[in-house]
């Protein structure tokens, strides 16, 4: 059981640190790709997906976690 419980750990682990990468990709991509002609409601909705996808990804880790055996 204790090497299922570190495998399940580390699957969730991971998932979370991605979906930490998604909001780093969604809003310091969009930050540093600035133009100033650009349409902000494509750039917003763009960040919106991003982190929509990292709150998704972070939910999965949690449902993973609920997996550990006592």
């Amino acid at each position: 059981m204790l090497v299922h419980n570190e495998r399940t750990k580390l699957a969730a682990n991971a998932l979370d640190r991605l979906s930490t990468a998604f909001v780093v990709v969604g809003v310091l991509g969009r930050t540093f790709n600035y133009s100033p002609g650009a349409d902000m409601w494509i750039g917003l909705l763009g960040v919106a997906t991003w982190i929509l996808g990292a709150f998704i990804l972070h939910l999965i880790a949690r449902r993973i976690l609920g997996g550990l055996v006592p």
